[in-house]
């Protein structure tokens, strides 16, 4: 089973209400996308920032899980920074890439950049995930 096949096996509930869609995977990079629907935005039909820190929590979960050792039971997100840099609208595509910073026996740092599909940049979110 190939990273983006294990990944979309999995089942994330959240990540399914949210909308988000896996599209690569590899040991050093996971990218997904997630569309900007109305329930997702705040006011003048703009992501809320809530969500786009849900999205790069998914996507650095993942791309935690196919990096785990073999005799891992799970991760968790201990600690999540997000700065924000632009908006995105109710219509268009967010996507986000996730790289590693730290893989290491204990936990994992991921960096995880947002952009729209015109390549603006929304966010960078570095989160840290405990190896269980």
């Amino acid at each position: 089973m190939t990273p983006l096949e294990k990944i979309q096996s999995m089942k994330m509930p959240f990540a399914e209400l949210k909308g988000v869609t896996f599209t690569e995977a590899d040991m050093d990079r996971v990218v997904a996308k997630m569309v900007v629907r109305s329930d997702l935005c705040t006011l003048r039909n703009t992501i809320h920032g809530g969500a786009i820190m849900a999205f790069a929590d998914s996507v650095g979960a993942a791309a935690t899980v196919i990096n785990l050792p073999e005799d891992a039971n799970g991760t968790t997100t201990i600690e999540s920074k997000t700065n924000f840099i632009g908006g995105a609208k109710e219509g268009s595509t967010v996507i986000a890439t996730a790289t590693p910073v730290h893989r290491g026996r204990r936990t994992q740092v991921w960096q995880t950049r947002l952009e729209t599909e015109d390549g603006k940049l929304v966010a960078i979110v570095t989160q840290t995930q405990m190896v269980l």
